[in-house]
């Protein structure tokens, strides 16, 4: 019965942060889903692969409906054995994305528990870290994977610091479950940035134990930390290895092209600086951490027809509706990024405890919270910190794999609300003396008052409220509309900066009237759990609403069919798509409905990449042709889409009657630019003897006679030896080449494309994915998880015994 009420506290608080999970996220109640876009993109993507597993009742680990065909380790690909994500699954048992707030929740609880803080200050903290802006606009746009990941990023974090605390198996199990969940979530640039917030605490830790002479206990820790790592990867063996195998043969590895489009020299080792840095965080707009609307909020804020703006358009005669319209999204942002959905605001009240607790938190937690995250605020700054940013990509292993440097403020969403609780803990303890509380209140009061004071007496001065968008919107509005709109500019940050004013008054008053014994502890913790939520959500409810919800048909089908799609679907062949009707290589909609040369994916196939700077950009219809695109997407007169077909597609496959040979991939995408690709070859010298002489046989035959996204079948035909080249892309490590049942090679041709020798007479000729690294992975994640579960079965009955 003890056991049970000592357990009550914490059932209490789960329950409290389902209750608020679905209050902020309510229409899934009604049965509704909030609209992601990124969401719907993936939707797309993945249609075909989804299809495949329902009819077939198993999986295909390639799909056709995206870049001319890739890998489905980055499009929700289900492994065999992958038990640590059945556990995920369990755990985000509340409809989405409700769960992945719950998710934020728990995790900084558990993380505030293993900092030894009461129940009731921990589930404070996870109010703050939840409804921190940015992680709920990730989850309105559709960043599923990395709400994903940073909602686990604490729970990681707590089984480090327990580990530190005691070593034995429950600590061991905490970070190895932590870090196996972390994994799953399948977003390694949280996951990278994670562990630069890890090395910063293990330093801490390192120099403490140095100075205190721990340094045997500080090494017996951290190869405790190893294991549950090591067993973490490998509950996570089969995604992290094929996930691995792919990044080489996507635009995040290194490519073998030295050279540019337009002919320059550039030896690519990951993405570019330019590409690295595009959302950069300005140092002036890192105080949108505390007021929420400092740069004038998103790209696209609705200012109302109270506005200047508004009021601007009357007087000029501009048509009511068309008034209203551009109020509704007025480019209020004036910052440095190219383009922001709302600030990254972690709450007044919040960053108020943090100044607060630095006065008074003193050893390792105060020093890696700090130094983690002044870390994350230089490299979110990116290009605006040059020296910082460009060490980091040319020197720091696997920086220059992710892009968005801005994204990096998430190790401070996560390290401010933190520190801040454990000030209040201290606040509350009597292990402070009151002169020290007192000193800290006045010295937080003073810094964060007296800087927005300055801002707001002194706005003029300091800020011109002038974007680097703004020439372009000078063009477009005029210059008494861009007066009328910087006007409502400054009319939103003045009153932002008065919000954060009274905000980070009133918590000061909460803890002045404790100081002067006037509240108890209780009604202390129930004010600033009260002011959290009326700061950060008041601000999140701007971005992500109820109006971001729609039916879920709506999600479950989030294309319709257009004529020019129907059209096509009469053709039951196999071919390719290209939609020119917009952006090609930055929408999912084709690939829902076919087989589509372009898509949506962050880490695209390297190569269709390159083609598609080089020549499909250019419209080139050689390569168009090459790659079997039998039908285009167009825009008739009227801008509606049309289906066009191309007589000229190369198709499935085709014998060709000789071979260029190139010694280099430079050369090789440059020589299609010249060749004849349907009777020609490019193909690299290194592949030269595995090619046996052939004789062009202008009879033979090749025909496709079945296809399904994992398995390709030709029945072939000819008098000579010939040499066939296929419409497909080449991924060596996955796909097996067939003839007669007999295993046989293939090479790689035309930069992108399979080709193979066909032998005399007639044969059926095979491709099968079949990826080794599936298998072997599926092996490893089976013995892995038997063995976390004999580590469980050990540990129960090991304290059984003590207790008995």
């Amino acid at each position: 019965m003890a056991k049970i009420k000592q357990f009550l506290p914490h059932l209490f608080v789960l329950a409290g942060f389902v209750i608020l999970s679905l209050f902020y996220f309510s229409p899934v109640l009604k049965g509704k889903e909030i609209f992601q876009s990124d969401i719907v993109q993936y939707i797309g993507m993945s249609k075909q692969q989804n299809d495949f597993r329902e009819q077939n009742g198993e999986e295909t680990y390639w799909t056709d409906a995206a870049f001319g065909g890739m890998p489905t380790y980055q499009l929700g690909a289900h492994y065999p054995h992958n038990y640590i994500k059945e556990l995920d699954h369990l755990i985000r048992f509340l409809p989405r994305p409700a769960d992945y707030l719950f998710l934020y929740f728990i995790g900084f609880y558990i993380l505030l528990l293993c900092l030894k803080l009461d129940y009731r200050l921990a589930a404070l903290g996870a109010i703050a870290f939840g409804f921190s802006t940015y992680l709920i606009i990730i989850l309105g746009v559709g960043h599923n994977a990395k709400a994903h990941a940073i909602a686990y990023m604490p729970l990681v974090l707590a089984g480090i610091i327990a580990i530190f605390r005691k070593r034995n198996i429950w600590t061991f199990l905490l970070l190895t479950i932590g870090m196996a969940l972390e994994i799953v979530a399948n977003h390694f640039q949280m996951t990278y940035y994670l562990l630069l917030l890890v090395i910063v605490l293990g330093v801490v830790y390192l120099v403490d134990a140095f100075k205190k002479g721990l340094m045997p206990d500080y090494f017996k820790s951290l190869g405790v930390m190893v294991g549950a790592v090591i067993l973490a990867i490998a509950l996570n063996a089969t995604s992290l290895m094929a996930t691995g195998e792919y990044a080489d043969f996507s635009t995040r590895g290194k490519s073998e092209l030295t050279i540019t489009p337009n002919g320059n020299k550039d030896k690519k080792h990951g993405l570019g600086y330019e590409y690295i840095t595009e959302y950069s965080y300005g140092i002036l707009e890192t105080l949108d951490l505390f007021v929420p609307r400092f740069m004038g909020g998103g790209s696209s804020e609705n200012i109302g027809t109270d506005s200047n703006l508004y009021k601007q358009m009357q007087e000029m005669g501009v048509p009511l509706d068309q008034a209203r319209q551009i109020v509704q999204g007025a480019p209020t942002y004036w910052g440095d990024q190219t383009y922001v959905k709302a600030p990254a605001y972690i709450g007044a009240t919040v960053i108020f405890l943090f100044v607060f607790a630095l006065y008074l938190v003193r050893g390792r937690l105060k020093w890696w919270i700090v130094g983690g995250s002044i870390l994350a605020l230089l490299l979110s700054w990116g290009r605006n910190f040059e020296f910082l940013t460009r060490f980091f990509i040319d020197v720091v292993p696997l920086y220059d794999k992710f892009r968005a440097v801005s994204s990096i403020q998430v190790i401070i969403e996560l390290c401010v609300p933190a520190m801040g609780v454990v000030g209040v803990c201290k606040l509350l303890s009597n292990s402070v003396t009151k002169e020290a509380k007192l000193h800290a209140l006045n010295w937080s009061s003073i810094i964060c008052g007296g800087l927005l004071l300055i801002f707001l007496l002194f706005k003029s001065v300091f800020l011109d409220f002038s974007g680097g968008s703004d020439a372009a919107l000078s063009q477009q509005f005029g210059m008494d509309l861009m007066r009328a709109l910087k006007e409502d500019r400054k009319a939103i940050f003045t009153a932002d900066v008065i919000r954060s004013l009274i905000l980070i008054a009133l918590v000061a008053a909460l803890i002045f009237g404790f100081l002067k014994d006037k509240l108890k502890p209780n009604l202390v913790i129930g004010g600033i759990a009260i002011l959290f939520l009326i700061d950060l959500i008041g601000v999140d409810f701007r971005y992500v609403n109820e109006d971001d919800f729609v039916n879920t048909s709506e999600m479950e089908r989030p294309f319709q069919p257009l004529q020019a799609d129907a059209a096509i679907l009469k053709d039951t062949s196999h071919y390719r798509v290209f939609d020119i009707t917009g952006s090609p290589f930055n929408t999912g909609r084709t690939s829902y409905f076919h087989n589509a040369l372009g898509g949506y994916h962050a880490a695209k196939p390297g190569r269709i990449q390159d083609l598609y700077d080089f020549y499909i950009s250019q419209n080139n219809m050689e390569i168009l042709n090459m790659l079997n695109v039998k039908y285009f997407i167009i825009p008739d007169k009227q801008g509606q889409a049309q289906a066009q077909q191309n007589p000229e597609a190369f198709g499935n496959a085709w014998y060709v009657k000789g071979i260029k040979w190139v010694d280099s991939a430079d050369e090789a995408i440059l020589a299609l630019k010249d060749t004849d690709l349907q009777d020609t070859a490019v193909v690299r010298q290194k592949f030269k003897r595995e090619i046996r002489d052939f004789q062009f046989d202008s009879t033979a035959t090749i025909n496709l006679t079945y296809d399904q996204p994992d398995h390709l079948k030709y029945e072939t035909a000819s008098t000579s030896p010939q040499f066939a080249v296929f419409s497909e892309t080449y991924y060596q490590p996955g796909w097996n080449s067939y003839i007669d049942g007999q295993k046989a090679d293939h090479i790689r041709a035309n930069y992108v494309l399979r080709a193979m020798n066909i032998p005399a007479g007639k044969h059926t000729v095979e491709f099968k994915f079949e990826p080794q690294v599936v298998k072997t992975g599926s092996t490893i994640t089976l013995v892995s998880s038997i063995l976390v579960a004999l580590i469980i079965i050990g540990g129960a009955g090991f304290e059984w015994k003590k207790r008995n």
